[in-house]
């Protein structure tokens, strides 16, 4: 079940475009960051990234209580710039990447689901937007 109101959350990396978007949409890249904290890791990642194309990611806890698949199919792609998705359950997501002089500005967009309150969804995606900053300013 979704809502109408959109969540957006943001962050500035500090790298170049070519290397956001890697990091962004490889699989082998995917399981190293999407995760919202220590205690989660990403244990799968598969990513056809073109329109009409799938991705999915299992997110589990470390510690085998929980865990969950994620996943899409891509609307619109425009490399180094947008990303559109619609997620397996209906709700639409889009990604913005920027190029600005202190980096690139990437911007989610998503409508929340209903079973969780608004506040923990955008903490949750903001958790784990930052875990790429933090991965890709690591990488060179």
């Amino acid at each position: 079940m979704k809502t109408t109101d959109k969540i957006s959350i943001t962050s500035t990396v500090n790298n170049n475009i070519k290397t956001v978007w890697k990091t962004w949409t490889k699989p082998e890249h995917i399981k190293n960051w999407n995760n919202a904290s220590d205690d989660w890791h990403t244990t799968k990642a598969k990513n056809d990234l073109k329109v009409g194309g799938k991705f999915s990611s299992r997110m589990e806890a470390k510690n085998g209580s929980m865990g969950f698949d994620f996943g899409g199919t891509y609307d619109e792609v425009i490399p180094n710039k947008y990303i559109s998705y619609t997620l397996d359950d209906g709700r639409k997501v889009t990604i913005h990447f920027v190029e600005t002089v202190n980096g690139i500005r990437v911007t989610e967009t998503f409508e929340p689901e209903s079973e969780n309150p608004k506040d923990m969804q955008r903490q949750g995606w903001q958790a784990i937007l930052d875990n790429f900053k933090r991965y890709v300013e690591a990488v060179n």
